[in-house]
């Protein structure tokens, strides 16, 4: 049986997914960059397993990384919020971010750096989750800001811009054979993006059939890099590791980015979150005009 698994090392690894690679994460966590390589040594030793690889200038999770990040996710959120309610007061200045994984990667890093500066005092802590869950946590406001996406205007809070959402499958993956059910990986119900491919791939004429499915975003990758299927992801212009995207099916259009806080939330902080994925959209969209990204300034 492996050893205990030490909580700072699980944050160390979350912080590499979370924030799109070492030396992020370890500006995230106030860390060196050799701290958080060390804690992720440490538990490749304790699970006997290689979690991570460098390719080139890119970080790319094995399949033991990703069930590993699954679990970091649930452990990590036990643990801060039995914390915060066996302390009390004493968290008070903690801010809480909910974000959907298919966000977190493209739009922490730089809301996370924006929120400190404007913030010095306040902690900061993630919770990543369904935008479904983050609903009711926002509505109670367990969770003070949450980056979520959605298909339709239900979606809560302000709708401050827009992913294309594009097809993605292995690479060399082949088509099914004409009439045979197309293979598709997908999120869980309730999901738009599933019900999105549903929809566009039925109303090409194919028959469609659900392969795989998986809860988190993780699951879903690893199945369509097993040539399980196709899925549909949100795209800013970077290509998801071990996926080509497929242009040979029907367009998907985008998906809207939303920003919603809690009732009573310090509008000054609503403002810099909002600030922080504005200038995200800002980044992006002068490099490629074409690919479609699109923002609202409020």
């Amino acid at each position: 049986m492996a050893d205990s698994l030490d909580l700072v090392q699980l944050r160390s690894f979350v912080a590499i997914a979370d924030c799109g690679g070492f030396s992020r994460a370890a500006a995230a966590l106030h860390l060196g960059q050799s701290t958080v390589s060390q804690h992720v040594r440490l538990l490749e030793r304790r699970l006997g397993s290689e979690l991570v690889r460098k390719e080139g200038r890119r970080t790319q999770f094995t399949d033991a990384g990703e069930r590993l990040l699954v679990e970091a996710r649930r452990i990590l959120s036990v643990h801060d919020e039995a914390l915060e309610r066996l302390s009390g007061g004493a968290q008070q200045s903690r801010l809480v971010i909910g974000s959907t994984e298919t966000a977190a990667e493209q739009i922490l890093p730089g809301l996370l750096a924006a929120l400190r500066d404007a913030y010095p005092r306040h902690g900061v802590r993630f919770h990543i989750d369904r935008s479904t869950r983050m609903t009711e946590d926002i509505t109670k406001g367990t969770i003070d800001l949450a980056v979520m996406l959605g298909l339709d205007a239900d979606t809560p809070g302000r709708r401050i811009g827009s992913l294309p959402l594009a097809w993605y499958a292995a690479p060399g993956w082949q088509p099914p054979a004409r009439g045979a059910g197309w293979p598709l990986v997908a999120y869980v119900e309730p999901c738009g993006m599933r019900q999105r491919a549903l929809h566009e791939l039925a109303e090409a004429g194919h028959r469609v059939e659900v392969t795989a499915e998986s809860t988190s975003l993780e699951g879903v990758m690893a199945a369509a890099r097993a040539g399980l299927g196709v899925a549909v992801l949100p795209c800013a212009g970077r290509q998801p590791q071990g996926l080509v995207e497929r242009t040979d099916l029907p367009p998907l259009g985008p998906i809207g980015v939303h920003l919603a806080a809690r009732r009573g939330l310090d509008l000054d902080l609503e403002a810099a979150a909002l600030a922080a994925i504005e200038a995200f959209f800002d980044s992006l969209a002068p490099r490629d005009p074409a690919v479609g990204l699109t923002h609202r300034h409020r």
